[in-house]
């Protein structure tokens, strides 16, 4: 884990064929992949791999609401930058706020919280305490 985690991470994404729909703009719902790739690569940046904290604790991570805003299409083949930073972290929650963009220029937006809860049972459940405490050094 980084001494100094960044307020920010970044993720660079092509848009594949798969990725657009028959107008061959990317489909609305696959910049919610792209926005779960880049909290899953941030968080494995810091340290915290999603499956090792399943495995050593029983908990795993639900996207528990999202608000999504759509700005301009990202067509085949475009380079798409997905940015991500901490917003609030909760007792067992953390809200992120993310973008879509292609040289700058904003495609898509969204505030995303996930809540964390065990994975038996999906009852809410706390974050992990160093995870927490790596979140709250870096939210806005």
């Amino acid at each position: 884990m980084s001494p100094h985690p960044p307020v920010e991470s970044t993720l660079d994404i092509r848009v594949y064929y798969e990725d657009t729909d028959a107008g061959g703009i990317v489909f609305y719902a696959n910049y919610l992949k792209f926005m779960e790739r880049g909290r899953t690569e941030w968080l494995r940046s810091l340290g915290f791999d999603q499956s090792r904290l399943a495995r050593d604790s029983g908990h795993v991570f639900v996207v528990a609401a999202l608000d999504m805003r759509y700005r301009k299409p990202a067509r085949l083949d475009d380079m798409l930058t997905i940015r991500t930073r901490v917003t609030r972290v909760g007792r067992a929650s953390i809200h992120f706020a993310q973008r879509a963009e292609r040289s700058g220029e904003l495609l898509a937006e969204g505030n995303i919280q996930v809540g964390c809860v065990d994975g038996a049972t999906l009852r809410p459940a706390e974050l992990p305490p160093e995870l927490r405490a790596t979140l709250e050094s870096i939210q806005e």
